[in-house]
């Protein structure tokens, strides 16, 4: 579901980020209104949860891959605008270290998956079980149904984008300029690899997590933190716990066949069409990372691709880089803005 560069023309681009602009601006002040020190731990557990949840790949009948985003349990645990931070700081941390999604097509990519996902599933989750009690089995079910929904519906926000562009931008000869997919091909390749493989694997962790919060500390269910500071800590590091035993399954990502759909390199682009778009190629490929496709620096399906311990070594130092920053980052913005909220109040 990463979009990367060249694949929207650069006007596309222009108004993803015209368009986000104000959607960061709002959360940030609707956080500052519940934000305190008890909850900051809560933001930089869910950036790091869905950084590396993204990391595993789903095998998709035909070749290609999908992954969960981790927007729909985000939404459930945070709230929509806490969630679309997150993940809006793990996909910059994705796109400028990593490659994984362009910097142009950045705004794009977030719309996506930190507002569509954690806004749909928000909107399902609030209407269809918000008036239960905390523990009600229907939260952990409709926080799992609104999460399927909300990532087929940022699938389908991402294959109208990439099949517009052939339609849009195109020589005087009907040559795609950006994008080769058209949106007959673009729409049902993402729904399918979504609706069958990516939004039930979502559907699951957001069911599971939430399951477990209602057990373990109810009160963030319910947009409250406990009232005593050291169970909440102690349950969080049951949650760090989780998320390093899922460092260690990070390599698993790496056994999914193929890549994923809209995705592809302008090398694949030109074994697949015979040509690469001229916008294409004047976008792609400009901005390397330092440390491109998580430390996989070869296709790991060609005759010269690392074998699969040392693609695991890259994947594990990605994981584990990737998890620090995107926490770090997420703590320094979150105390940021506990910071203006409190100075503020005193202001007041």
């Amino acid at each position: 579901m990463h979009i990367p560069d060249g694949y929207l023309s650069p006007s596309t681009c222009a108004v993803g980020y015209v368009g986000m602009l104000p959607i960061w601006a709002i959360a940030v002040k609707k956080v500052k209104k519940s934000l305190n020190t008890r909850l900051i731990p809560l933001m930089v557990m869910g950036a790091a949860f869905s950084f590396v949840i993204m990391m595993f790949n789903v095998p998709i009948p035909g070749g290609t891959t999908a992954h969960a985003v981790g927007g729909g349990i985000l939404a459930v645990i945070l709230g929509p605008w806490a969630a679309s931070i997150c993940i809006s700081i793990a996909l910059a941390i994705q796109a400028l270290l990593f490659g994984d999604g362009g910097i142009f097509t950045y705004g794009f990519n977030c719309f996506n998956m930190a507002v569509v996902i954690p806004f749909v599933t928000w909107f399902i989750y609030q209407r269809m079980a918000g008036k239960t009690e905390v523990t009600s089995s229907k939260r952990w079910i409709w926080g799992a149904i609104g999460s399927y929904i909300g990532i087929n519906a940022a699938a389908l926000c991402n294959g109208t984008e990439l099949g517009l562009q052939p339609l849009l931008f195109h020589t005087a000869q009907g040559v795609p300029l950006y994008c080769p997919y058209p949106i007959q091909v673009a729409v049902p390749a993402m729904l399918l690899a979504h609706a069958f493989m990516a939004g039930p694997v979502e559907a699951i962790v957001t069911g599971l997590v939430t399951r477990y919060f209602q057990a373990t500390n109810p009160s963030v269910i319910a947009d409250q933190i406990a009232a005593r500071v050291e169970p909440v800590k102690m349950r969080l590091n049951r949650m760090w716990w989780a998320i390093i035993g899922l460092i260690l399954l990070v390599p698993l990502g790496l056994l999914a066949p193929g890549g994923a759909f809209g995705e592809d390199s302008v090398e694949d682009i030109k074994k697949a069409f015979h040509f690469v778009p001229k916008g294409m190629a004047a976008l792609a490929g400009h901005l390397h990372a330092l440390l491109q496709d998580y430390g996989v620096p070869n296709s790991r399906f060609s005759a010269d691709a690392p074998d699969l311990f040392h693609q695991s070594i890259g994947y594990y130092a990605a994981a584990v880089v990737g998890i620090a920053i995107v926490g770090g980052l997420t703590y320094l913005v979150s105390r940021l803005v506990a910071a203006r909220e409190d100075g503020g109040r005193g202001n007041s």
